[in-house]
């Protein structure tokens, strides 16, 4: 799914009177950070980009929380400017909800993931029981597709928000926002797999599942990650009708791949841990402002 359009130039807007006139080396930071995030978002959504994404979003928020705490930020003190202070709290729940529901997504996967590992290892398991198993987790990846699309179309609404070109801790801050939708809108996708495919691409997927060795020789790549090949390997399983010997392929295959997903979710889990405890961190830090 593409990203939502986020207004570039805000960047722009951070030099105004609002800063010292000196830029603070924590703001210099800020820039290089965001910049690199933004620069990120042309990567890959592998699992080992989503979480480079991801810990970038917690540095960014550790420099953030440094930045509030600086004189020009306490301008957020003033009563005029709790309407902002209000719309940041807002905000910082509504990525807080996302980010819960993420974290459900990945765990309720992981058991699933668990289970159907548990069945695959008893090779005396019979094909209506390893069927029966399979239906069960793609039934359960369904719902969380579901999930997923729907916290999407709660970002893109999110992500329209506008902005405070006078008081520029507030677009600072707004920036923030910003690219952590486009971090968890990459994190959403990632988790429900893409949207759609081509016939030539789906069954593309399916052949190097099946035939690993052959494909990999030829150096070819897909761009499914590790959820959809698994959705993949055990679409073909079920459907399988030909000989004992070549089942047994296939569920060799289902159970690579759903060691190489169950590595993926937990370190994507690790980081997203991570960066849920910073966004808590910046949430008080919102609510002490607006407290003071």
């Amino acid at each position: 799914m593409a990203a939502s359009p986020v207004n570039q130039t805000s960047l722009h807007h951070f030099r105004s009177n609002s800063f010292p006139t000196r830029a603070h080396p924590l703001i210099s930071e800020f820039d290089d950070q965001l910049c690199r995030l933004r620069c990120s978002e042309a990567t890959t959504s592998s699992s080992a980009s989503l979480s480079q994404k991801i810990i970038g979003l917690q540095d960014l928020n550790d420099c953030v929380d440094n930045l509030l705490l600086l004189p020009f930020a306490q301008a957020l003190a003033q009563e005029q400017n709790h309407k902002w202070v209000n719309e940041l709290l807002d905000g910082s729940l509504r990525l807080l909800d996302v980010c819960g529901i993420a974290r459900d997504a990945l765990l309720q996967t992981k058991e699933c993931t668990h289970e159907l590992q548990s069945t695959l290892r008893r090779r005396h398991g019979s094909k209506m029981e390893l069927t029966g198993e399979g239906e069960k987790y793609l039934a359960s990846r369904k719902v969380v597709k579901k999930a997923m699309q729907k916290a999407l179309k709660g970002l893109k609404t999110d992500s329209n928000s506008k902005k405070n070109k006078d008081l520029a801790i507030v677009s600072l801050l707004k920036e923030l926002e910003a690219v952590t939708i486009l971090v968890f809108e990459s994190l959403l996708t990632f988790i429900a797999g893409q949207k759609s495919q081509s016939k030539s691409s789906s069954w593309y997927v399916v052949s190097k599942l099946v035939q690993p060795k052959r494909i990999e020789c030829e150096g070819e790549e897909t761009d499914a990650n590790e959820f959809e090949k698994v959705d993949a390997a055990l679409q073909t399983l079920i459907s399988h009708k030909t000989s004992k010997s070549d089942y047994s392929i296939h569920i060799q295959n289902v159970q690579n791949q759903m060691g190489k997903l169950e590595s993926s979710i937990q370190d994507v889990e690790d980081v997203l841990e991570c960066l849920s405890r910073r966004l808590v961190k910046i949430r008080v830090s919102f609510l002490n402002i607006h407290n003071h």
